[in-house]
């Protein structure tokens, strides 16, 4: 599983410079998220993969058997898989900084993938996550800086359940700040600019 596992979008950035994975939601592709991830991290190396799962046309990272409820073994799956091609990449690039941008169902897979394998982002900015799960978080995330972003009126994600993974993360050690907005499962500007400054903070070592 190396760094062709999945069909993807890549862009240059500062040679030794970060390394931004961005994982778009549902229904997206490869190219949902590039620009953002170029507009919060301009040095950057931006890589994009496609969910490799189809739902009636839609790209996903995994599947559902509906909404909120997940398919467990796929999930396992697709986060085993997506270690592998990050790895791959971080392996060929040598990066200062390994950073993680996912929305909707693209923060679902960042986040399994900071559970499964907690010392491989930097850090990671999940906007908009619906974890239904307890995770099993395999090692400590001390000095991992996460930023959650939620809205307070989300039908897909309801702010329990934001609340809930900031709780579980916190326990393992993890940095993470909660940026919330009175909207629903859009992205607002607020939401931008706090992982704007997340990221400008690792990039300079603070």
């Amino acid at each position: 599983m190396g760094k062709d596992a999945y069909t993807y979008k890549g862009l240059p950035g500062s040679p030794g410079g970060p390394l931004l994975f961005v994982f778009h939601g549902t229904g997206g592709d490869e190219n949902q998220l590039v620009s953002l991830g170029r507009d919060l991290a301009p040095q950057a190396t931006i890589v994009s993969p496609r969910g490799d799962v189809s739902e009636h046309g839609a790209a996903r990272f995994f599947r559902r058997t509906g909404e909120g409820v997940y398919d467990m073994a796929d999930l396992a799956r697709a986060t085993d898989k997506m270690t592998g091609f990050v790895k791959a990449h971080v392996g060929a690039a040598k990066p200062s900084a390994v950073l993680g941008l996912g929305y909707s169902n693209g923060a679902n897979i960042l986040a399994s993938l900071v559970f499964g394998a907690p010392g491989l982002f930097d850090a990671t900015v999940l906007m908009h996550p619906l974890i239904p799960f307890e995770p099993e978080v395999k090692g400590s995330l001390a000095g991992r800086h996460i930023l959650l972003t939620a809205g307070k009126r989300d039908p897909i994600c309801p702010p329990n359940l934001t609340a809930r993974l900031e709780a579980y993360l916190r326990a393992d050690g993890a940095d993470v700040t909660v940026e919330w907005h009175e909207g629903g499962h859009e992205v607002r500007p607020n939401e931008v600019e706090a992982a704007r400054r997340l990221f400008a903070g690792v990039a300079q070592g603070v």
